[in-house]
């Protein structure tokens, strides 16, 4: 099998391509002839060195990505209802960026008709991000307004159709004019481009009593306008800290981390029940053992998709040997959907 490995933290030269021994799947596993696999910001910042689930449970050396798809090509004793050739999907807890992998049984899910192997494969984290923030924390009820940071990428793109679908009015914040179609298209009602209009003032003039939601993966650039922008009984759920990060070079300013830092907002809970607002955080990887709400979750997601309620974002592939490439785009926040690796490409 390929495989991606990154010995120890650094830049884009970390993500070594090398080969193993194929695993065997044991009891309860299936193994994955893997065709695409997703990336996520999350990848970067584990090569990075800064991903706190990645330093906790795995250490180095580490083979990120949280999701693949492809066919099943080995079943594990005491796996039924799966057989070599059925297309599948499958969550991981790291170690995805490779041509073979074994992962449990409960992980995998069938490919739904008419969904290919990189729509399946761009699923899971970003839909399963956008659902958890949107369901489980923040409770969103119809004709609620909600306001989506970073709109036309991985993440935000999913959550604009979660919650268009759900029937909230959906004001998306994109970086550039390239970007604005893409979640009108997806059912936002609104769009604010920040490199052309006054991000907060446009805010402010779409929903003037505020949001009920706002989901903020910027860190220290918006947190603290988009708790301002909270309407009474808001909840902000934060999921990313990307604005501390470099968007060139593949390394951190430490300087600049140490700054973004300080400069983060810290939450007077005195405050938060005088104003009726919630601050709402949480990381998938640490979830790992929560099956009882992801793996529901996920049939539905691709119920949706299945139904065509929802959709996969537009995406770009990169063979596996050019990981770094993919990095490199994904962290320059130019890109649009998702980004995916393929050993075959």
């Amino acid at each position: 099998m390929k495989t991606i490995v990154i010995d120890r933290p650094g830049s884009y030269d970390r993500l070594q391509l090398r080969e193993q021994p194929d695993p065997k799947p044991r009891a309860g596993e299936l193994r994955i002839a893997v065709r695409h696999i997703g990336v996520n910001y999350a990848d970067c910042v584990i090569r990075m060195g800064l991903y706190e689930s990645a330093k906790r449970l795995m250490g180095w050396p580490i083979t990120p990505g949280f999701e693949v798809a492809g066919e099943v090509d080995a079943v594990g004793e005491s796996v039924e209802g799966w057989q070599p050739g059925d297309p599948v999907l499958a969550l991981t807890l790291f170690g995805g960026y490779a041509s073979r992998l074994c992962v449990p049984a409960m992980q995998a899910f069938r490919i739904p008709p008419g969904l290919d192997s990189p729509q399946a494969a761009a699923l899971p984290t970003i839909f399963l991000t956008a659902w958890f923030a949107l369901h489980e924390l923040a409770h969103l009820r119809r004709g609620e307004r909600v306001l989506v940071h970073s709109a036309a990428g991985g993440v935000g793109s999913a959550a604009v159709q979660l919650a268009a679908r759900h029937g909230a009015e959906v004001t998306a914040v994109v970086g550039g004019a390239h970007k604005r179609e893409l979640p009108l298209r997806l059912g936002a009602r609104h769009v604010i481009v920040k490199s052309e209009q006054p991000l907060w003032a446009e805010a402010e003039r779409v929903a003037p009593k505020g949001y009920d939601v706002i989901l903020d993966p910027n860190g220290v650039e918006t947190l603290g306008d988009s708790y301002r922008h909270l309407a009474p009984l808001g909840r902000l759920a934060i999921y990313g800290f990307h604005t501390m990060l470099p968007r060139t070079g593949g390394r951190p300013n430490w300087l600049k981390l140490a700054w973004d830092w300080l400069r983060t907002p810290r939450f007077d809970p005195l405050k938060l029940t005088v104003n009726n607002r919630s601050v709402l955080g949480f990381n998938l990887s640490f979830l790992s053992e929560r099956a009882d709400l992801l793996l529901p979750a996920m049939t539905q997601i691709l119920a949706g998709v299945a139904a065509g309620t929802l959709q996969a974002p537009p995406l770009t592939i990169y063979p596996l040997s050019a990981a770094a490439e993919a990095h490199r785009a994904l962290e320059s926040g130019q890109t649009q959907g998702k980004l995916l690796l393929s050993p075959d490409a």
